[in-house]
């Protein structure tokens, strides 16, 4: 299985990335692990313009990534780590061997973006930094997969 994750902006501190490296490091086990950081606009006077560019990154991104689209979107659905396990098992059964997980800027994604998403995929009503937000989709990716593959990481 390949996982791409594609976000806006790089990860500044060491915590973080510290984490981001273990659980990259334990999920080699079970798949190719991708990182895309692409550029933050930052333009913080036009949110729109900055939201439409970050976008345009993320969708020539996945151009060159094909697979199965799962945005990380506040109003996305819920599911508990089990019922995701189970979503990427089908998904893997249904023939996609990539997964792009998407996480938008700080501004969000356009229309476009959650329009061609599979998946909308919502980890919580609360709002979190995004960077804090690949650290805790990283280890739930990991979690899923020692679901699926029955290991004693998830109790």
């Amino acid at each position: 299985m390949n996982i791409n994750i594609i976000c806006i902006g790089k990860i500044k501190e060491k915590y973080i990335l510290d984490g981001i490296q273990e659980f990259s490091k334990r999920l080699q086990a079970f798949g190719k692990l991708k990182v895309f950081e692409l550029k933050e606009d930052g333009n913080d006077s036009n949110r729109n313009i900055s939201i439409e560019k970050e976008s345009k990154a993320i969708l020539e991104t996945l151009e060159k990534n094909k697979g199965f689209k799962i945005l990380l979107d506040i109003s996305g659905k819920n599911f508990s780590s089990e019922e995701m396990a189970n979503h990427i098992e089908k998904i893997a059964v249904n023939g996609d061997s990539t997964i792009n997980f998407i996480i938008g800027g700080s501004y969000g994604v356009s229309d476009e973006i959650r329009k061609i998403s599979d998946l909308r995929l919502s980890f919580s009503k609360m709002t979190f930094p995004h960077q804090l937000m690949r650290l805790i989709l990283i280890e739930q990716i990991y979690r899923w997969f020692s679901i699926i593959k029955n290991t004693k990481y998830h109790k």
